[in-house]
């Protein structure tokens, strides 16, 4: 190849990715296509193969404590810098699908009325890259669409998370549709390629963890300056797991995301408050309860966990927000693992606060 073949190929990059772009625009069941963004705990999974290889898309799989109908989890990360992948690419069509596809998609396009210019070299020069074997640096062309090894991998492609808000994080895996051979990784300049580390933060992002109502006494109706004790049984809430898979014909990949209650906060809904202990978070108990139930002959003591209002609530109640940080980890395909930020979930309880009544003889 000539220094000058080279240099064009190189400086056409961005002219692909904008053709391809086009394309997806206007095709949108493309590049969008191999994710099923969740269906509670539904297991529902398009794909299959027949003698010639994969004829379908795989998708992701949710299941576990998921959230319904492919909505973000009620789980908020305690690290603000976090967030879950906006985009990644995975496993998309087989050669001869993604022939079919992407060559009729191409077609209408160079179809169009006004299609030409730039716009129409780009087309072409995207038709070339799967047709007539033109690539550059680190990105090889391919001869008629790898058809010849069809069965033998799969074409990957973008896929936008439909649950980030920016944009432009969503469409910034604009890279073009590559071939990976059954059982092999993608090249590893594809950096947002599905790994089970992704899977794990969709599996986070998607995770539903439980209500915290906390038991508390005097129940709902407490008295000014009588400590209120606050307390969660273990049988109340324990760890919560999800779990993101995705199966393909030579790849298959799945993590599991644990979450496990490690401490519950306590915010009395007022300034006219004292909270045992005195930073309101309350750690949980070798047993794996958090705070102690009152009982009888308690009342002089000091609760663990719990909270002493100093002003009535007069007419109104008092919103008692109950939050537990919940420790996360995962673990998969291949031993893979670690740890994601840690979650917090809460709930408000309304409190009723009454001055305590007395009568002058």
């Amino acid at each position: 190849m000539t220094g000058s073949r080279r240099t064009l190929l190189c400086t056409s990059t961005a002219a692909l990715a904008i053709a391809f772009s086009a394309l997806i625009l206007t095709a949108p069941n493309s590049a969008a296509e191999p994710v099923d963004y969740g269906k509670g705990d539904g297991t529902e999974e398009s794909g299959g193969g027949d003698e010639t290889g994969i004829y379908a898309a795989a998708r992701i799989t949710y299941s576990g404590s998921v959230a319904k109908n492919g909505g973000t989890g009620n789980v908020t990360s305690a690290d603000v810098n976090w967030t879950p992948p906006p985009c990644w690419y995975a496993p998309y069509l087989g050669a001869e699908d993604f022939k079919k596809k992407m060559s009729k998609d191409i077609e209408n396009q160079m179809n169009a009325p006004g299609m030409g210019g730039h716009a129409g070299a780009a087309l072409s020069e995207l038709q070339r890259h799967y047709e007539d074997d033109y690539g550059w640096t680190d990105t090889p062309g391919y001869k008629d669409y790898n058809v010849d090894k069809d069965g033998e991998g799969m074409f990957w492609a973008a896929v936008e998370n439909p649950n980030e808000p920016d944009i432009l994080k969503r469409s910034s895996c604009n890279d073009l549709p590559f071939w990976v051979d059954n059982g092999e990784a993608p090249p590893p300049q594809y950096e947002e390629a599905i790994t089970p580390e992704i899977l794990a933060a969709l599996a986070y992002q998607h995770m539903q963890l439980p209500d915290t109502e906390v038991s508390l006494a005097p129940e709902e109706t407490t008295k000014v300056n009588l400590p209120t004790w606050a307390w969660l049984d273990k049988a109340v809430f324990d760890e919560v797991q999800a779990t993101a898979a995705i199966n393909a014909p030579g790849f298959a990949l799945q993590a599991t995301t644990t979450a496990k209650p490690v401490s519950l906060k306590l915010e009395p809904g007022t300034e006219d408050a004292e909270t045992y202990p005195a930073s309101g978070e309350c750690t949980i108990n070798a047993d794996g309860s958090i705070g102690e139930p009152y009982a009888k002959g308690k009342a002089d003591q000091t609760p663990p966990c719990g909270i002493k209002y100093l002003r009535s609530s007069g007419n109104g109640t008092y919103a008692l927000q109950a939050t537990i940080t919940w420790e996360i980890a995962w673990t998969g395909t291949g031993g893979a693992g670690g740890d994601l930020p840690d979650g917090t979930f809460g709930n408000d309880q309304e409190v009723v606060v009454q001055e305590i009544q007395s009568i002058n003889r």
